[in-house]
């Protein structure tokens, strides 16, 4: 059997979608010459022409519409293989357990789905997690890495890029004053009482989630103490509290006893991706410059 290259095949390819040898040159970034060079080479190997040439057109013989349609799915395959086998040994390949508490928006699910198409080793499982542990988890080894809200001050973790910022919501009971507003202000906050986040959640992650002070120093009420979202979100139906959400994840847990109201005066959430100091690996890299996008 005749070695063949496979530069000689790629260049058969092109030419059989184009059937323009300016343009297949154009693909391939080679010149035409080397277009025509590479052509009968590899119609010495096969012993007869494939592609007809004139002044006015290209086109396929019938023996080269036969090769092509041999030639494709095979051509095909073997890319695919040559891709997966680079996967392999760029490290991005297995399973990534991502740890979530609540909600994981479209911008993350996208992100998710564009790092398993550009990695097709490497499948994304996601886990639920109290809303109290955000971080424990990463620390027990039961995910690989974890969405948060940030801030992240944690040493043995690390935490990047930011992505995802969306302003916040004041989500109250249907029955709260605030529930027919159109917004209400950071300093009305003070007129809440918050429904906290229990531990081993750290109060400076739980400050920032349920702040203790308005902007403006006025001290803000604490509830009950939670530590699953929708705890929360039952507390605050009964009328026992009130909590800061983001956007997307106040439209997602939308329900007819509680209503989200838009608060303006604070900075927009934003979420991060944490990972264990002592388990970066090529996937979680990838996956972390996936999710900034």
């Amino acid at each position: 059997m005749p070695e063949l290259e496979m530069r000689e095949l790629e260049c058969f390819l092109t030419l059989s979608e184009e059937l323009h040898f300016g343009h297949a040159a154009e693909r391939l970034r080679v010149s035409q010459g080397r277009v025509s060079q590479l052509l009968r080479s590899l119609e010495r190997r096969i012993g007869a022409r494939l592609l007809e040439r004139t002044s006015r057109r290209v086109r396929l013989t019938p023996l080269g519409e036969r090769f092509l349609t041999d030639l494709r799915p095979a051509y095909d395959a073997l890319r695919q293989s040559v891709e997966r086998a680079r996967t392999g040994a760029r490290g991005v390949e297995g399973v990534v357990r991502i740890g979530f508490s609540g909600f994981l928006n479209e911008q993350v699910m996208t992100a998710i789905r564009a790092f398993e198409d550009r990695h097709p080793a490497c499948e994304v499982e996601t886990v639920e997690y109290p809303l109290a542990d955000p971080f424990g988890g990463v620390r027990r080894g039961e995910v690989d890495g974890a969405v948060v809200p940030a801030p992240v001050r944690e040493p043995d973790l690390v935490a990047g890029p930011l992505f995802s910022k969306e302003p916040m919501t004041l989500v109250v009971s249907g029955r709260h004053p605030f529930a027919g507003r159109e917004s209400v202000s950071a300093e009305e906050l003070a007129d809440c009482v918050l429904v906290d986040i229990a531990e081993p959640a750290p109060r400076y992650w739980r400050d920032l989630q349920v702040p203790a002070v308005t902007p403006g120093g006025r001290p803000v009420p604490r509830g009950p103490g939670v530590s699953t979202l929708q705890e929360a979100l039952t507390l605050i139906a009964a009328g026992r509290g009130a909590m800061l959400l983001c956007a997307p994840s106040a439209r997602y847990h939308g329900r007819p006893d509680i209503a989200f109201v838009p608060v303006t005066g604070l900075p927009d959430s934003a979420l991060t991706f944490v990972r264990h100091r002592d388990n970066e690996t090529a996937s979680l890299r990838a996956l972390g410059d996936a999710l900034a996008v």
